[in-house]
């Protein structure tokens, strides 16, 4: 592109707690003008009409109607992750501007940690590690015990990309997967992770030792776990939540674990996050969080940066968009 204007991509800032990483942003800049949120509202006539792309990096910078008008040269936004809850594609629709998520690029380790929590809270590594270090602890109890993983029942609830991963790894454990899901999987691909069926989700959970949560959050799967689905699932049963914290309900889940109504629950998403520091899932044995870090290794990262720049450079020249989110 020597000789060319670089095209203009808004980005929030660089470095700190949310920014795009400085590395990132180098390779970048190799491709693009950035121009941070700040640069953009000390000079947003001039800057505003030069923006062609935003490049939203974990739901930064937050996109609505005041901003979409001061731009009349959007044509795309670039988004990180799977989920797209944090858009509002009918209004960016409304002003010709295309939308790109990162889907299968976080597919694998978003499972690979679907199964690290899984494991984590079946067998209390938590409890365990505190048990270990404690200063207190004089000895190691017999009667210590944690729950088996292989040969048991996985319900898995959504089984697009990252659900469909997650049964593969369970296979591998030989364990018996159930799933749930809004269309069925070809016999081919059921038969290949040793997958059934169930049409109604209460099912599945009637007979899970464990619970996955691997769907979208939308209006449908908003609270779509909740006090009735709660008690439907064993006591002895354990919910792991990869999704979006909002696809529980999270005040009835505090209710379960307390009153023994289903086993653990092991977290990689909350609402908010982080949790107010006082609020009661932080105080429960039999509750494992993570902070919202499914796709959070350095290779996933640089594929998604490297996937998002491809994906804008697609939407400037009008080519096909890889991963375009459609309505």
């Amino acid at each position: 592109m020597e000789g060319q204007e670089l095209p203009c991509v808004l980005i929030d800032c660089i470095g700190g707690k949310h920014g795009v990483y400085e590395d990132h942003a180098e390779f970048l800049k190799e491709r693009f003008c950035l121009i941070t949120m700040k640069e953009y509202l000390e000079n947003k006539n001039f800057l505003g009409k030069k923006i062609r792309a935003i490049y939203m990096w974990y739901h930064k910078p937050v996109i609505n109607e005041e901003l979409l008008q001061s731009l009349p040269n959007l044509k795309i936004v670039a988004s990180s992750g799977v989920g797209i809850d944090h858009l509002d594609l009918n209004l960016l629709s409304s002003y010709g501007v295309k939308v790109s998520n990162t889907p299968f690029i976080v597919s694998t380790d978003t499972a690979d940690l679907g199964m690290a929590l899984m494991l984590a809270s079946s067998r209390r590594l938590v409890e365990g590690h505190q048990m270990a270090i404690s200063p207190d602890t004089e000895y190691f109890p017999a009667n210590w015990l944690g729950a088996e993983v292989s040969g048991a029942t996985l319900g898995i609830i959504g089984m697009g990309t990252i659900g469909y991963k997650v049964a593969e790894r369970a296979k591998a454990f030989e364990m018996k997967i159930l799933y749930h899901n809004r269309k069925q999987r070809n016999k081919e691909e059921e038969c290949a992770v040793g997958a059934t069926y169930c049409k109604k989700m209460d099912d599945l959970l009637q007979q899970a030792d464990f619970v996955m949560l691997a769907v979208n959050l939308t209006p449908q799967t908003h609270k779509l776990i909740g006090k009735r689905e709660l008690q439907l699932m064993k006591p002895t049963a354990i919910l792991i939540n990869i999704s979006r914290g909002l696809v529980v309900d999270q005040d009835a889940l505090v209710e379960a674990l307390q009153n023994k109504v289903i086993k653990a629950a092991a977290l990689d998403v909350t609402y908010p996050e982080p949790l107010p520091r006082d609020h009661p899932l932080l105080k429960l044995k039999n509750v494992v969080i993570t902070p919202h870090i499914g796709s959070a290794t350095v290779k996933t990262r640089h594929l998604m940066k490297e996937n998002m720049t491809e994906s804008i450079q697609a939407g400037l020249a009008g080519l096909p968009i890889p991963n375009e989110v459609l309505l």
